[in-house]
Order: C-alpha cells, then structure tokens, then sequence
C-alpha cells in the first residue's frame, strides 16, 4: 500500500494506521490485499484524470483504477484534497473523517461495491459507517 502526493502540499498523517485499517478492510471483505497506490491531489489534476480517461467534465472527490483480479485487491486511487475538504465543511465532519470515508470508499469499490443506485448507495453508505467505527 502505497500513498503518494501530487502537486500538493499533503501528507497523511498516521500512514500506518491507515495501512493496517485497510487491510482489515480487505480481510473482512474476503478479500486479499495487493498493490493498492492512493495519490492526493488536487481539483485541477483529478478534474484533468476525469476528462483523459473517463470522458466526464466535473469535479469529483475520488476516481478508482480497478486492477483486482480473483478476489485480491488492487488499484490506483485518486483523492482531490480540495473536495475532501469542501465536502467536510459541507456536511459539517471533521477533515479526518471525510477524508477517511473517501479512502474507505474507494477500497470498497475495488472489493466490488457500486454505488450508482439508491440501494447500492445505501449499503456503500452502510459499509463505509461500520468501517470508520474501526478506524483507530
């Protein structure tokens, strides 16, 4: 697992306490954890990543590169800062929490979680809940 910043001023704090969250993520989803890379950027950089590869001209909070393969999980996920924090003032969350919604959301997407729906964003919702209770 792998974090990374790009063209930003981010570091996560608590990197190992994050990596070992998300492993138990992955293991209670039955899920083996593989190469899992998250880059921290910024809305410009994620906006430009939206338009290159997925043709959509918004501003979004995270976009997930899904590479797993028979159960282990693996991917690239891309996290706009500026939105996380946008979002926390928004909802009124602290920025750890959000911020940490957002991981957790994309590590559910690549164990096979879709959010499209109202169902499927009712149980993404559900399952990201129960997960940030275990964060440390």
């Amino acid at each position: 697992m792998s974090f990374f910043s790009e063209d930003i001023d981010f570091e996560l704090i608590d990197e190992s306490n994050y990596i070992s969250w998300l492993q138990n993520v992955v293991e209670s989803e039955n899920k083996i954890s593989g190469e899992l890379s998250f880059v921290f950027c910024d809305d410009e950089y994620l906006h430009k990543i939206n338009l290159q590869y997925l043709n959509h001209d918004t501003y979004t909070d995270i976009i997930t590169f899904d590479y797993t393969e028979s159960g282990v999980i693996a991917g690239d996920i891309f996290i706009s800062i500026d939105r996380v924090k946008e979002n926390a003032l928004l909802y009124n969350k602290p920025f750890k929490n959000e911020l940490s919604r957002v991981i957790v959301h994309g590590v559910l997407h690549l164990a096979g979680y879709k959010d499209k729906s109202e169902e499927e964003s009712t149980l993404m919702r559900s399952k990201e809940d129960f997960y940030l209770n275990l964060l440390p």
